[in-house]
């Protein structure tokens, strides 16, 4: 295991600046996701510490040395891409050794070495097939277990879900999660899923134009944005976001419940929510519409359990809640969260 570590890191491609001087410390043999749209410079991060790319500024750190200029295969990592890249026209086995013949490992260690990665990923029955010949999750186990090898002190995986379908996917996220459990390697993983950032990541990273907006557990990224960017980048629907006055406040859809269902008590806001349109998702209902008296020209959306028995119909007008508690706020002009007000509830809003 090894702590991965930048400072002051920054990559420029002519006068566009992928990476903005990022500063990051990876903890020992933890998972870590850099979660971003595309653009925003997480595969540039990523192959920064892999040394496929050279910083324009700033150093990393692998283990506590600087590895800055040092080339990748001196780095001690292992880097899973998208595509697998797998050869052909090579057997699995073949595969799986590549990288040991390419780092001059005896090849008497090949056969010992081979056989452990296989038979911790479950592909011992597959080593004699040509990749043609395997399914989208058994060439990413091949992947893995190439990486494998090689022992590295930190994985570094560049989106290797996306050309999967969509229930293979939630497999092979199970199947990631557990292998990095049991191998306790140092993991830097990049992805635009946020389902994907969530599920696997013991922090997440999210990025936005080069930068790291927010670092935190999974719960803090999602709970506690710490500006409008995250709020509506992480969340499927993403946080609703009401300009009130000289206030914006956010607050997530599955807070957003009919008062008949949670009751009227202290500390909430309660407002007239104007329905639109209602989504049946079978688990869930969506509930599209507006709260004209707070903010008409945003669009609201309230996530109702499948539990939660009650009538909604679009053209209705009816009262919902949210609990101050879970209302979060941010600056009007540059997004970052800032502290509530003395209520604890927007101005003009139904106490």
């Amino acid at each position: 295991m090894a702590i991965v570590q930048t400072q002051e890191l920054r990559k420029e491609f002519g006068h566009n600046t992928a990476v903005d001087g990022i500063n990051l410390k990876t903890e020992e043999g933890e998972y870590l996701v850099l979660l971003g749209p595309s653009g925003c410079g997480k595969t540039t991060l990523l192959r920064l510490l892999a040394g496929l790319e050279q910083p324009t500024g700033g150093d990393v750190l692998i283990g506590g040395e600087v590895v800055t200029r040092l080339p990748p295969r001196a780095r001690k990592i292992a880097m899973v891409f998208q595509s697998y890249a797998l050869y052909p026209h090579k057997t699995v086995r073949k595969n799986i050794t590549f990288p040991l013949a390419a780092a001059g490992v005896p090849k008497d260690e090949w056969h010992s070495k081979v056989d452990w990665a296989s038979d911790v990923l479950g592909i011992g029955r597959l080593l004699d097939r040509k990749p043609r010949q395997l399914s989208g999750g058994e060439r990413q186990r091949v992947a893995l277990a190439r990486a494998l090898v090689r022992e590295p002190q930190v994985f570094l995986f560049d989106e290797p879900l996306s050309n999967l379908d969509a229930k293979l996917r939630t497999t092979a996220r199970d199947e990631l999660k557990e292998f990095q459990k049991r191998m306790g390697v140092t993991t830097v993983y990049v992805t635009h899923d946020q389902v994907e950032a969530m599920g696997l990541g013991d922090r997440v990273a999210v990025l936005n134009n080069g930068q790291i907006q927010q670092l935190g557990t999974p719960e803090d990224v999602y709970v506690d944005p710490a500006n409008t960017f995250v709020a509506t980048f992480v969340g499927a629907p993403p946080m609703n976001l009401l300009h009130v006055r000289d206030e914006v406040i956010g607050f997530r859809p599955e807070n957003l419940l009919p008062l008949e269902t949670v009751g009227e008590r202290e500390g909430q806001m309660v407002c007239e929510f104007e329905i639109t349109r209602v989504e049946n998702l079978g688990s869930d209902r969506y509930v599209y519409g507006s709260i004209p008296k707070l903010d008409p020209e945003a669009r609201v959306i309230a996530k109702l359990p499948s539990t939660l028995d009650v009538p909604v119909s679009p053209g209705a007008r009816e009262r919902y809640a949210v609990d101050g508690s879970k209302l979060r706020w941010f600056h009007r002009d540059t997004g970052q969260r800032v502290e509530p007000p003395p209520s604890g509830l927007p101005q003009g809003a139904d106490r």
